[in-house]
């Protein structure tokens, strides 16, 4: 989803119910406001919907009958399509109408998720699941479009992407406090309740606020570039997946990954020779950009395993209740409520570039921190650590978004800001699936080594935060550098 976005909104992408806030001042007037609300909701949906679920996955394992070594597919179900797919949903909202495939996704988001509230079993869930990843799809990129093309480019349009991205990662943490409150004292199914109603709020809004919008300049769609990034991306997370539970060595697993990279690297020659390609590579010549997008992929990516681990943590070693465990995460969703409030500021003092690394290498110290907790201090560790881990978090992402779409001409921005949120939906597809194979693969290796099922279920968790932390600080040692070898340029 690259050229899905236009940079500078045309007459026939031009919201007509709203005028086009100047890119001279960032300054809303009410109906820019409502469609900023309407778009925000939708970005909300998704991002609580990708953590609401998490700290209910004991509750649904005891109620449903899923093992422990298959709960991840409750999160896998819905990232595998909503990863795999983005491209492709994002590029036929260019053709037929962003509004219109924008309205089909959250309808099919909807609709999955009362059958998510009242699945019977787990292949009813998984179902469930997939069908919201389907509609997130379909929701995530037309949206994203939707929001450049109802403010002009410049102040306003920054100030409304940073307010979207903001929306997206706190609903991303709040999710697990309400997801705790409402197993705890209801029911898991009423997780569902919010993701229902928002999607029924957007449902009416969307027609009443949002004009429809479409790129007039791409009638084609990229098949094989369509066919090989959705197959790569789907073969990759689900060798990523199937690796925590039949481990690294077997032929499935290795003949599934193989077989993605192989599908993404055709992605990529093909994309280099497509005269309407769904992704650019032009754009990511640009180092700012690419750096950028490297460094939102490392935010998002080990920021969703990290609370996905963490939260069983609480619960499967702890012992703690939904609630509790909810409690811990929702003072983090107040932390990076605050950090994405005052990140556009100190942005504006350093800049996009340091901010990010400097996010990025907190976040990093955070991990190194949260990952060295024990069954008997992990509350207070991740109550205190998880401040700076927050709050180096969302500073990155918000400054992951501004630098990889800055310095950029107006026909490159919008294939920046497609590339942007592309890696976004990725890295939040592949964080839990690679991290959870690491904890699984060490929790077997220490089960065979005669280990308890407790210390070797603690033993899985350790090794992956640790290697979330590794991974955080070796990628933002990487980044810098290329950063500030962009500043000596």
């Amino acid at each position: 989803m690259t050229e899905i976005l236009d940079s500078a909104p045309t007459t026939s992408e031009t919201v007509a119910a709203n005028t086009p806030t100047t890119g001279a001042s960032p300054r809303l007037d009410n109906r820019a406001k409502l469609v900023l609300l309407v778009l925000c909701a939708a970005n909300f949906l998704v991002g609580i919907d990708f953590s609401i679920l998490n700290i209910a996955l004991p509750a649904i394992g005891t109620n449903l009958h899923i093992g422990e070594a298959n709960l991840q597919w409750v999160a896998t179900a819905f990232a595998l399509p909503s990863g795999g797919l983005l491209l492709l949903f994002g590029r036929t909202g260019d053709m037929i109408g962003r509004r219109r495939v924008f309205l089909a996704g959250v309808t099919l988001f909807t609709a999955a998720s009362v059958l998510t509230m009242l699945a019977w079993d787990p292949a009813s869930l998984l179902i469930g699941r997939a069908l919201q990843g389907f509609g997130a799809a379909g929701v995530v990129p037309t949206g994203m479009a939707l929001l450049t093309t109802s403010f002009a480019e410049g102040r306003a349009r920054d100030r409304a992407l940073g307010i979207a991205g903001s929306v997206m990662a706190t609903g991303f943490t709040i999710g697990t406090l309400l997801g705790g409150v409402l197993t705890d004292m209801l029911n898991w199914r009423f997780t569902m309740v919010l993701p229902i109603a928002l999607g029924i709020f957007v449902l009416i809004a969307t027609p009443l606020l949002v004009s429809e919008s479409r790129n007039e300049h791409h009638t084609r769609l990229d098949l094989p570039g369509a066919a090989t990034v959705t197959g790569g991306l789907l073969a990759v997370i689900y060798a990523l997946t199937t690796a925590a539970q039949d481990g690294w060595g077997r032929a499935n697993v290795l003949g599934t990954l193989i077989a993605g990279v192989l599908l993404l690297a055709a992605f990529v020659a093909i994309e280099a020779r497509s005269s309407h390609p769904l992704v650019s590579l032009k754009v990511l010549r640009r180092r700012t950009v690419a750096l950028g997008n490297i460094g939102g992929l490392l935010a998002f990516a080990t920021g969703s395993a990290i609370v996905f681990i963490g939260m069983l943590f609480l619960q499967q070693i702890n012992g703690l209740s939904p609630l509790r465990a909810g409690l811990v995460f929702g003072w983090l969703g107040v932390v990076a409520a605050i950090s994405g409030t005052v990140a556009p500021r100190v942005i504006g003092r350093y800049g996009s570039r340091s901010v990010l690394v400097a996010g990025l290498l907190a976040q990093g110290v955070g991990s190194v921190l949260i990952a060295t907790m024990t069954r008997g201090d992990s509350v207070l560790i991740l109550a205190l650590a998880g401040v700076i881990w927050v709050y180096g978090n969302l500073h990155a992402i918000v400054a992951f978004n501004v630098t990889a779409t800055s310095g950029l001409s107006n026909e490159e921005q919008g294939l920046a800001t497609g590339l942007a949120t592309t890696t976004q939906q990725v890295a939040l597809t592949v964080g839990i699936p690679i991290l959870s194979a690491i904890a699984s693969t060490r929790q077997n290796s220490l089960l065979h080594a005669g280990r308890s099922a407790q210390d070797a279920l603690i033993g899985g968790f350790h090794l992956a935060m640790w290697a979330d932390a590794a991974i955080l600080l070796v990628g933002t040692g990487l980044v810098a550098a290329g950063l500030l070898r962009r500043e000596r340029a």
